[in-house]
């Protein structure tokens, strides 16, 4: 069965398709936007190697001809030379602003595809076909594109809303334990920032989600979609509320910049890892509970799933090495840094007063937790 959750952005809506098999009926779903029957798909080499095929075979059972680029996997490939090898890519194969260019792969993929999508002859039409549950759940949806640079995470990009997503709930059973994994610490945010009911459903279905059960993931994703089309539909270039979906991002941010965007650390696990820290953070502030930050990382261990920095492998910066970092974040506002704090599980909000002093407390407890 396959449902659709509706992104009612006027001229810009579009559906998110969620369920199994829809690689393999992609030409039926994707025909209806072509002005003429082909399109040209960007991936990377694991995802080309397990799902092309079946995509290609898709696309064609529909009428619908295709041309791919094959790009190294990795978050380094989300960088300024692999957008510049996409945009000429596409150039040399006179794509045009009627034709739609499919990402097909986890948010690596989707974030600098539809980057150069947007770009493109000042905006092309794409499509998300995301492989991994991180690239289902979040990053495939929203509109957020963009790259890399050596000064931080997503620092270059735009907002370029997909024609469609495609996510075939059958992909996800080709993902190392480790990648799903990842992908959980975005469905998790989720119940956590605005949902204690799904966060609920969580603790109690997590388990058997990830152990393979095709009606709990298909179930989770389409309530993550719909939780983010939500907010989307509401703030879609984050001037307010959106902003609550960055929820761990601050913290998981700086982690990543500080490994490297490296195998070290995946996006999911610095966000689960920010997440933990967050309401750690919040407890502090004497926002929340103490026996919230104690929850999460509870269910977060229940999942088999990383929540300390001690997880981290190899060294991390100090304190002010870590503060630094998240100085450069996206959600620093005249010089202050914006935390997604949290009263409770799911009921987060937008902080920019957070003293800086209790955020270096927590990083050292965190830091000497590391050591020992």
């Amino acid at each position: 069965m396959t449902v659709t959750v509706h992104v009612p952005l006027g001229e810009r809506a579009y559906d998110v398709r969620i369920g199994a098999g829809l690689l393999a009926r992609a030409g039926a779903e994707i025909a209806p936007l072509l002005r003429r029957k082909r399109v040209w798909i960007v991936t990377e080499e694991t995802v080309a190697g397990l799902h092309l095929a079946t995509l290609e075979a898709g696309l064609a059972a529909g009428g619908v001809t295709s041309a791919a680029l094959v790009l190294p996997p990795g978050e380094g490939t989300k960088s300024w030379p692999h957008l510049i090898r996409v945009v000429d890519w596409l150039l040399a194969e006179k794509v045009e602003r009627r034709d739609v260019v499919v990402a097909f792969g986890g948010g690596v993929i989707g974030d600098l595809v539809g980057f150069a999508a947007a770009i493109l002859r000042r905006g092309v039409r794409f499509v998300q076909v995301p492989t991994s549950l991180l690239a289902q759940v979040d990053s495939s949806v929203g509109g957020k594109t963009g790259i890399n640079t050596e000064h931080g995470k997503n620092l270059v990009g735009s907002f370029h809303q997909p024609s469609l997503v495609l996510a075939d709930i059958d992909v996800l059973g080709t993902l190392a334990p480790r990648d799903f994994l990842a992908g959980y610490g975005e469905v998790a945010k989720y119940g956590l920032l605005g949902d204690a009911g799904f966060f609920d459903w969580l603790e109690v279905n997590g388990p058997a989600l990830a152990a393979g059960d095709a009606g709990l993931r298909a179930e989770a994703v389409r309530h993550s979609v719909q939780m983010k089309a939500d907010i989307v539909v509401r703030d879609e270039t984050e001037q307010g509320d959106r902003a609550l979906l960055n929820l761990g991002h601050t913290f998981g941010h700086a982690l990543e910049a500080a490994t490297g965007y490296s195998d070290r650390l995946l996006h999911g696990e610095g966000v689960a890892i920010g997440c933990a820290l967050a309401f750690q953070l919040s407890a502090r502030l004497g926002l929340c509970s103490q026996e919230d930050p104690s929850r999460v990382r509870a269910h977060l261990a229940a999942m088999g799933m990383r929540r300390d920095l001690s997880e981290i492998p190899g060294d991390l910066p100090g304190v002010e090495g870590l503060l630094g970092l998240m100085a450069q974040d996206k959600k620093v506002q005249d010089g202050r840094l914006r935390f997604i704090l949290a009263r409770g599980v799911g009921q987060a909000f937008v902080a920019d007063d957070v003293p800086t002093d209790a955020v270096r407390a927590v990083l050292a407890e965190a830091l000497d937790s590391k050591v020992f």
